[in-house]
């Protein structure tokens, strides 16, 4: 028997099998030699498992997030657009995160049209590929069987199946650090410069999609390279800076091209304070986060379980976050604890461990950010723990199940399992109408699992008990959740798992004029959406407002103007409804919060005197009050301009 501290052995191609009499042919899906026979049809049953789970029903959510929605509508419209990640075709204004979601989102659209699947389906075959690449890094520190329920346990996190139906960024972030990790874990083979310089590419992409949250696993994958390349220290050393140097190369390309452009021929960088990307990613995407009230609109967040609940310890925890991620949370962190203490005295470049190091890391570290950051932090931000939560769980049931002989081993898994039925019933009691007799069977399955795990260790004939025990202690709480968020529709911008469908912040859903539930369409040009009836802000800074119906009179109305933009309005997620209707560019006056600088009075009055906007729309957000760049606009076109209702809003011709 293979001692459990050796490492992998190296996969060959099997040999063709001898030739078969002539009779029926058995056809069967094989796997490299010494793979058991189950795990080839039971790694694709995976990835189907996950196609179904991910794409079922999706197109029921609409545009999701209208603001992201509508700047992939704009990217079919104009290629600058898809290149700066413009809200509006007319290149007002860009969102407040860098555009590489937007590149792959857009590429969908142009070729197969502008509609829901469109819009959500890149999320979903994100999803599907990152639950792949997961089972791969797994297999490769510990085995097929840990891959699999790596695999699974990361495709059934409440979380991710969220954000995987969802059409914000972190879909697109959390494939790119899984990425990252299956290169560093290549990279271990023969210590290869070359497979952690991906791993470095993949996270300069990962920052072009996230910024600064991209670098939170970036001491758990330097470090593993560290500890476990087998090679020297100087050579490791060497590796790692060559690996940063690919981080800053795939990263700073975009940030230089940005800073290069004429600002007067790009749109505005939208959540920045003097129209940078650099800054954008060190105020607003990175100390504003982190610490609070720095760069624009970077502050808030603590006492508000919308936006995380109050920084501390707890956080991942409690009401916000728990049930999007906490519910292996215990058990991963027994199994990082666990897990390293029966793995000691292995060598220096043993796989086990430098997978504990790994996963280990990445979630200590990023948890550690999450709870204690006083800036904007979101519960669906937890998806980034998944795959880290996913890896460690599944390394821990393997490790304690190979060394079961061993008591330590036995506490270790007896433990996991035990805290998952505690916790569990605690979830699930937050949710009293939802299987409310789902937490007694949870707890009651893991007391009596860790009970057959200590128990156990010499009869044979439970172990069927055994193996069921575990499956139904770890995973009947979040399965649960996880099928529950896939069967709601999600809208807004700030959506929450569970068995309750979520709308926070905005919405864009279509109630009326939908665009089906398929691919189809011409590439770049959208659908007609007249006679649709959207949702658009009011009076709520930061995209947290009110929602009200954009009437049918203004859809039709704006969608009849020829100007570069049919309209203007305050806010991103106002304007964000307004083109979803119509089809037109809308100015996203102050950005996403109506707090941005843009566009001054002085370029909006110059745009007005060429002809390049039809209306104003008022009513949408505004976070800076009248002294902000919004607030004067609205000020100047109330004094300069004549009010008319159109349906249930009010608006003003532009016409000099």
């Amino acid at each position: 028997m293979t001692s459990l501290l050796d490492p992998p052995r190296t996969h060959s191609v099997s040999p063709d099998p001898p030739a078969r009499p002539p009779g029926r042919v058995r056809r069967v899906i094989r796997g490299p030699a010494g793979q058991a026979a189950y795990v080839r049809p039971a790694a694709l049953g995976l990835l189907i498992g996950t196609a179904f789970l991910y794409l079922w029903n999706l197109t029921a959510s609409g545009d999701g997030n209208s603001f992201y929605a509508a700047a992939e509508l704009a990217g079919t419209q104009s290629w600058k657009a898809w290149l700066f990640g413009s809200l509006d075709a007319g290149n007002a204004i860009t969102v407040d995160k860098p555009p590489a979601a937007l590149w792959v989102a857009t590429a969908f659209a142009r070729i197969l049209g502008f509609n829901s699947f469109t819009v959500l389906a890149p999320q979903a075959l994100m999803g599907i590929a990152a639950v792949g690449l997961l089972y791969l890094t797994v297999t490769r520190l510990a085995g097929s069987t840990a891959g699999l329920i790596a695999g699974t346990t990361l495709a059934l996190t409440p979380v991710a199946v969220l954000m995987f139906r969802f059409n914000n960024p972190d879909a697109l972030l959390v494939l790119l650090t899984v990425a990252a990790a299956y290169f560093v874990v290549r990279s271990l083979d023969k210590a290869s410069a070359r497979w952690l310089a991906l791993a470095g590419v993949a996270i300069g992409f990962a920052f072009l999609t996230k910024m600064m949250q991209a670098f939170l696993v970036l001491p758990a994958l330097g470090l593993v390279y560290l500890i476990a390349a087998p090679t020297s220290l100087r050579r490791r050393l060497l590796h790692l800076l060559g690996a940063l140097g690919a981080v800053i190369v795939s990263a700073g390309w975009y940030v230089a091209l940005v800073e290069l452009w004429p600002a007067s021929s790009r749109p505005y960088i939208g959540g920045s304070t003097n129209n940078s990307l650099l800054e954008l990613a060190l105020g607003y995407n990175g100390l504003g986060r982190l610490l609070g009230g720095s760069g624009n609109g970077g502050g808030g967040g603590n006492g508000n379980t919308g936006f995380g609940g109050s920084a501390g310890i707890t956080r991942m925890f409690g009401d916000a976050f728990g049930t999007e991620i906490s519910w292996l949370l215990p058990a991963a962190l027994i199994a990082l604890v666990g897990g390293l203490w029966l793995t000691r005295r292995a060598p220096r470049t043993d796989r086990l461990r430098a997978g504990l190091v790994l996963w280990g890391g990445w979630l200590l570290v990023t948890a550690a950010v999450f709870s204690f950051m006083s800036g904007t932090v979101h519960p669906y931000y937890a998806v980034a723990l998944a795959p880290a939560i996913a890896g460690l769980v599944a390394m821990g049931v393997w490790i304690a199940w190979q060394q079961r002989t061993s008591l330590s081993a036995r506490l270790t898994l007896a433990a996991m399992v035990l805290a998952t039925g505690a916790w569990d019933y605690v979830l699930l009691a937050r949710t009293a109408v939802f299987m409310p007799w789902a937490k007694y069977v949870v707890l009651a399955v893991g007391v009596i699992g860790a009970a057959l795990v200590i128990g156990g260790r010499h009869v044979r004939r439970l172990l069927p008990a055994v193996v069921l025990a575990l499956v139904v202690s770890l995973g009947l709480g979040s399965t649960a959740y996880a099928v529950s968020t896939a069967s709601q529709t999600h809208n807004g911008s700030i959506p929450t798992s569970g068995p309750s469908s979520s709308a926070m912040g905005g919405g864009g859903t279509r109630t009326g004029g939908g665009d089906g539930g398929g691919p189809g369409g011409t590439g770049g040009t959208p659908p007609s959406r007249s006679g649709s009836t959207t949702t658009t802000q009011q009076q709520g800074g930061g995209g947290m407002g009110g929602n009200a119906s954009a009437s049918s009179e203004l859809t039709a109305l704006l969608a009849k103007t020829t100007t570069t933009w049919a309209a203007a309005t305050s806010g991103s997620q106002s304007a964000a409804s307004l083109e979803l209707a119509t089809g037109k560019s809308v100015i996203a006056i102050g950005g996403f919060g109506g707090t941005d600088d843009a566009p001054t009075l002085a370029q909006f009055k110059e745009w007005v005197a060429e002809g390049k906007i039809a209306y104003y729309i008022s009513g949408g957000q505004s976070g800076g009050g009248d002294s902000s760049a919004a607030g004067q606009i609205q000020s100047w076109v109330a004094a300069n301009f004549t009010a008319t209702t159109v349906g249930n809003t009010t608006a003003y011709e532009l016409v000099m």
